[in-house]
């Protein structure tokens, strides 16, 4: 149908262009004719037609305009009409005044009358001009208008079947939808029953308030936590606070109003008393989001924490017991092994007097037992060093600091300098980090594990120990589990001693755990344990491998993120 209106409409148009274009030469020739009488007679009634011309002259020129509109060829026809309208009232303007001064067969005012006669006809030709266009418009128009009437029952018919076809797809469309929608109802019903269930298992409920309502609601499952029957009493924020403990109550509130000015509600815990008076711990957390109404609506959960609360508390309480516990047994440790060692010096002490005064009047036997005695109370003094030692390690307050670990490993050296000296050993070293550790610790660990080489070196070789040092990472070192810290300093002790079996590897850093005689080597079985423990208090890992008289290899990850 829209296309009959617009062919009807451009008809029209064209009809109502050629109508105004007419009225325009009817306005102008009016004009003329008033000046003509003007001239003939001067008489100024003649000049009525000529002044009321005018401005209907310019209302119809601007309708023309109007008309035209959009349509380049009479745009270009009218500024031709334009300009020649333009001249013609100048030269109208012009002749009635030079008529006033001079008669009619005056030259130059013939000249002038001519030049606008001639102006006139150019308008009048340039105006059939555009009307024969806009015949030519009309026929074309009437032409489509003609086809458009043809064609359009079977637009309408088409439109028709194509309106028909639409509404049954929307129809199937609909009909979709709608099973959709019970789908959705359907899984809906399921999760709210699986999220009753979850709140129920899981001890907890939640809660809802519309800021702009004030409406507030809560789940089944809070009126049960706070021993009532789903929907026991009328949900409020004034009827929930009733069972806040009065202790906590400023607590409750002002938490909720930080959460109305920030949007959010860190977990928080108090206390309610239920409706049989027993008292639970709850703890509340929520945000606030905003519906598609745009109002802003305050969500969150209320659970019953208590017996995470009572375990955190007795969990407290026992480590308060146990660290007064460690406390005792540290200054037990110190005291005693203290204590051990004045008893032990007295007796070495005696056994060195009795060797020296009543040497000639013991007998062979008396002299063996004397050494042993001797030896036995120095392997004593080295067992409670060593316990000294490890306790140390142990419950020392942890200050890491910046150094340089080559420094450290000087010092081991300067330390270990007799017994290096003694066995005539070599040690190589590349060049060691910088790291962020405990000290005495880590010069500790040097000195052990320069020891254990030299200690359980070959008699008949010299001792040589190759230390190393490079960067990896967790995933390219098969022993560093994948879940640590990516990048570490991988530190290798490396000798030519008499080694061990693979089997013992990690048997040897158990705490007083010998793989030798104490007749064969020397030892307490404390000192691989000392390094253990110090390599894991720098959050770092410690392996050995080794081979039977070929030798050992001790190996030490540091983590780099201590490193500035």
């Amino acid at each position: 149908m829209s296309l009959v209106g617009d062919s009807s409409k451009w008809v029209n148009h064209s009809y109502e262009v050629s109508l105004e274009l007419e009225r325009l030469n009817s306005y102008l020739k009016d004009s003329e004719t008033g000046q003509r009488g003007y001239l003939i007679t001067k008489d100024s009634t003649f000049l009525q037609p000529y002044l009321l011309a005018k401005p209907k002259i310019e209302n119809s020129f601007s309708k023309v305009k109007k008309y035209t509109k959009n349509n380049p060829l009479q745009e270009q026809n009218l500024r031709k009409l334009e300009f020649f309208i333009n001249k013609r009232q100048n030269y109208l303007s012009l002749t009635m005044h030079l008529a006033q001064g001079r008669p009619l067969n005056d030259v130059y005012l013939k000249t002038k009358l001519f030049t606008g006669k001639q102006t006139m006809d150019s308008i009048r030709k340039q105006i059939d001009e555009m009307i024969l266009t806009e015949k030519r418009l009309l026929q074309e128009r009437e032409l489509n208008y003609s086809d458009t009437v043809k064609v359009t029952p079977v637009f309408v018919y088409l439109t028709l079947l194509v309106t028909l076809l639409l509404i049954a797809i929307s129809y199937l469309r609909i009909s979709k939808d709608v099973e959709k929608l019970k789908l959705s109802n359907s899984r809906l019903a399921l999760l709210n029953e699986s999220n009753n269930l979850a709140e129920n298992v899981g001890s907890f409920g939640s809660w809802e308030l519309n800021l702009h309502t004030h409406e507030y609601c809560m789940s089944d499952n809070v009126f049960r936590l706070l021993g009532f029957k789903p929907q026991g009493f009328y949900a409020s924020q004034e009827n929930f606070l009733k069972y806040v403990h009065p202790e906590d109550q400023s607590v409750y509130k002002e938490a909720v109003a930080k959460m109305i000015n920030n949007a959010n509600l860190p977990p928080f815990t108090y206390r309610i008393i239920r409706k049989d008076k027993k008292i639970r711990y709850f703890r509340t957390t929520g945000r606030i989001v905003t519906n598609k109404l745009s109002d802003k609506i305050l969500i969150g959960t209320y659970g019953d924490v208590t017996d995470e609360v009572l375990a955190s508390l007795s969990l407290e309480q026992q480590n308060i017991e146990l660290e007064a516990s460690n406390k005792e047994l540290i200054a037990f440790n110190y005291a005693a092994s203290h204590d051990l060692q004045e008893p032990l010096r007295k007796i070495q002490t005696f056994v060195s007097r009795l060797s020296e005064k009543e040497s000639a009047n013991l007998s062979d036997t008396g002299k063996e037992f004397m050494v042993r005695i001797n030896s036995s109370v120095e392997r004593m003094r080295i067992l409670i060093e060593d316990l000294l030692q490890y306790s140390r390690t142990t419950k020392t307050e942890k200050v890491f600091e910046e150094i340089d670990l080559n420094d450290l490993l000087e010092n081991a050296k300067v330390e270990m300098a007799q017994f290096i000296e003694d066995k005539k050993a070599k040690i190589q070293s590349q060049d060691l980090p910088q790291l962020k550790v405990i000290p005495f610790q880590i010069q500790q660990l040097f000195i052990n594990l320069i020891n254990n080489s030299l200690k359980y070196s070959k008699s008949d070789t010299t001792p040589d120990i190759k230390i190393s040092c490079k960067r990896v990472t967790a995933s390219e070192e098969e022993k560093i589990p994948k879940s640590t810290k990516d990048k570490f300093y991988k530190i290798t002790f490396k000798d030519n001693g008499i080694g061990f079996e693979q089997e013992y590897a990690e048997k040897i850093f158990v705490l007083f755990n010998r793989l030798h005689n104490k007749n064969e080597y020397e030892g307490t079985g404390i000192g691989l344990a000392i390094c253990k423990k110090i390599v894991e208090n720098h959050k770092g890992f410690i392996f050995a491998t080794a081979k039977p008289n070929i030798g050992a290899t001790f190996t030490i990850y540091l983590p780099e993120n201590d490193v500035k």
